[in-house]
């Protein structure tokens, strides 16, 4: 596997997964650090492997509980009302967020000032969903809920003109089946990039980047 950490477009040099991808060095806690905010995607919950994954590794350094998943409701709207008062009661969050919850993470990021960490992040939702007007069913919970016009008109009120790059750090994989990944390293052209040779939409190698996630959201150091 190639990677690259680029802080822009166009500057990567080959890294090695398995080390932290930010700071070579054994992670060190950070006794300041707040809570992490995970946040998932399109028809996911907070149950999700990356989810998961997070929550163990901090755990593994005994702040589990600055861990935080919400159950985020389908309806754009009600989703961005219950994140933006999350964050707001939670002065320096840090958040992570996957797909379609990158999307409202870049939008809690630049309304509160927080740090985001963008996974496979959609860049423009509103357009990407055409195709899923209709019926939908939540892939864990198994919870049905027509997605209409009215979920794309929310989603485009949520959008980000332009990004403050340094507070945040995008992993995406070349192999994204779902989002053309080009997209979000232009979007996000100037913040901190990650990009993956091959992979998937569901980033299935993420484990190796934990600590690099938890080093840039403050929590490490």
């Amino acid at each position: 596997m190639r990677l690259c950490l680029a802080f822009g477009v166009g500057s990567c040099s080959a890294l090695n997964p398995q080390s932290s991808v930010l700071n070579p060095q054994s992670p060190v806690l950070n006794p300041g650090f707040q809570v992490l905010i995970y946040l998932h995607g399109f028809n996911s919950s907070p149950a999700s492997f990356k989810a998961n994954l997070l929550k163990a590794r901090m755990e593994a350094f005994g702040r589990g509980a600055e861990f935080a998943a919400p159950a985020l409701p389908h309806r754009p709207a009600q989703a961005a009302a219950q994140l933006d008062a999350l964050v707001a009661k939670q002065p320096g969050a840090a958040l992570v967020g996957s797909s379609l919850g990158g999307y409202y993470a870049t939008w809690l990021a630049e309304r509160h000032g927080s740090r985001a960490v963008l996974v496979n992040t959609a860049v423009r939702p509103y357009e990407l969903l055409r195709t899923e007007l209709g019926v939908q069913k939540n892939l864990y919970t198994g919870a049905e809920y027509k997605f209409t016009p009215q979920h794309l008109d929310e989603l485009r009120g949520l959008e980000v003109a332009q990004v403050t790059p340094e507070r945040y750090l995008l992993l995406v994989a070349t192999g994204d089946e779902v989002l053309d990944y080009r997209h979000a390293v232009e979007m996000y052209r100037g913040c901190r990039q990650i990009v993956v040779e091959g992979g998937d939409h569901g980033f299935s190698g993420f484990a190796d980047y934990l600590d690099a996630v938890l080093e840039f959201c403050g929590m490490v150091r």
